[in-house]
């Protein structure tokens, strides 16, 4: 980020967050994130609300003694983790590398 993008009294912070690659690294994260976190809390509500309003169908047995309520449950927990594992190889490759270099450009203006 060169000085001359920044007006007279900004602050190097408030620059670089009115800078088009913050603008692009935010983007670039909601892109990521908001279908996510999307998708979770419409799987969980599935499951909330099959737990309300088809208890027959969660209770139903599966293998014996395991029901499909149970595995929902489970499932929840399976797609936290993936999701984790999802958004921190998302982040290693894509994120990351991005606001690194935002912040490295940071580094280099001096505030006096």
């Amino acid at each position: 980020m060169s000085r001359a993008a920044r007006t007279q009294g900004e602050t190097p912070y408030l620059a670089l967050q009115s800078s088009s690659e913050f603008q692009e690294l935010r983007r670039t994260f909601r892109g990521f994130v908001l279908p996510m976190t999307a998708f979770f809390l419409a799987w969980y509500f599935l499951y909330v609300l099959l737990s309300i309003f088809a208890p027959g169908f969660m209770g139903a047995r599966v293998g014996g003694t395991i029901t499909v309520g149970l595995l929902f449950g489970l499932g929840q927990f399976v797609t936290t983790f993936a999701i984790t594992i999802l958004y921190s190889r998302w982040a290693t490759r894509r994120f990351d590398p991005a606001a690194d270099a935002l912040g490295a450009s940071l580094d280099g203006v001096k505030e006096h």
